[in-house]
C-alpha cells in the first residue's frame, strides 16, 4: 500500500502564501504522476497542478503564474507553492500519485492524500 501524508495548510489573508508539502511511503516501485487537486464546498474536486517525473508540469488556469508545483524525487515528496492567494482559492486541498507497485505489470495506480484545508480570508 502507499500512504500519502499532506501538510502545510492554514489559514492566509488574500495576497499571502503557502506552501503544500505531500510526502509518499510504503511499499512501490516508482511514482509517475503527482498532483494537487481542490474541492471547494458545492464544487467538483478539479487538478491543480502535476508533476511528472522529471520536470513536466500543468497547471489550472486560475494558478497559473502564482502556484509552483515541484517535486522532490529522492524524498518522493511534492510540493505546491501558493502565491497571490485570493478569496477563490480556498478549498481542501488533496494530494494524488499515479503509483507502479511492479516493474512489469503496466499498471498504475491512483492514490489521494486526506487533504488539507486552506482558506484564504481578512
Amino acid at each position: 500500500q502507499v500512504q500519502l501524508v499532506e501538510s502545510g495548510g492554514g489559514l492566509v489573508q488574500p495576497g499571502g502564501s503557502l506552501r503544500l508539502s505531500c510526502a509518499a511511503s510504503g511499499s512501490f516501485f516508482s511514482i509517475n504522476v503527482m498532483g494537487w487537486y481542490r474541492q471547494a464546498p458545492g464544487k467538483q474536486r478539479e487538478l491543480v497542478a502535476s508533476i511528472r517525473t522529471g520536470v513536466s508540469t500543468n497547471y489550472a488556469e486560475s494558478v497559473k503564474g502564482r502556484f509552483t508545483i515541484s517535486r522532490d524525487n529522492a524524498k518522493n515528496t511534492v510540493y505546491l507553492q501558493m502565491n497571490s492567494l485570493k478569496p477563490e482559492d480556498t478549498a481542501v486541498y488533496y494530494c494524488n500519485a499515479g503509483v507502479r507497485r511492479d516493474s512489469y505489470s503496466g499498471i498504475n495506480y491512483n492514490y489521494w492524500g486526506q487533504g488539507t484545508q486552506v482558506t484564504v480570508s481578512s
